[in-house]
């Protein structure tokens, strides 16, 4: 959708297919080179147009990330699932770690929310209980988690 007589310059072309992407949702900076470099634009035409998007304030790996989590967190993950995520994403691993500095309470109250959305009541055997375990643990919360939260299911305390 260019305009009629406008010069198409490689840079303004990966400029405008930026652009594009992050009017969509935010992307982090690895990701727009990598989806750049699938359109066929070289590094030496991407490096520019992404250091200015920065400059400019256009690209924000911290948003990107808080976007992220926040998305995810929504979704029932718990933060190692999330870290693993970001870091294939190429995602910058203090703007990760950061985003996801939450305490170990908060951790668990998600967790138990979670699994209070998706399991009804307590685990009838023990294999049960080893499936929710495996259920949990691969939506990415840690064992100290896990071990709170099928601990306490039976007991009616909802905190």
């Amino acid at each position: 959708m260019r305009r009629p007589g406008r010069k198409s310059t490689p840079e303004a072309s990966a400029r405008e297919l930026a652009l594009g992407l992050l009017a969509r949702r935010e992307h982090g900076r690895a990701e727009l080179a990598r989806k750049l470099a699938q359109r066929g634009f070289g590094v030496d035409e991407v490096e520019p147009t992404l250091d200015a998007l920065e400059s400019q304030g256009l690209l924000s790996e911290v948003r990107y990330v808080e976007s992220y989590v926040r998305s995810r967190i929504d979704r029932g993950y718990g933060p190692l699932r999330i870290l693993a995520e970001l870091r294939q994403r190429g995602a910058s691993e203090a703007a990760a770690r950061e985003a996801l500095a939450l305490d170990a309470e908060a951790w668990r109250a998600r967790a138990r929310q979670y699994y209070q959305r998706h399991f009804s009541g307590p685990p009838a055997d023990y294999r049960e209980r080893a499936r929710r375990w495996r259920h949990m643990q691969q939506r990415g919360f840690d064992a100290d988690t896990l071990a709170t939260v099928l601990d306490h299911e039976g007991d009616g305390d909802d905190d």
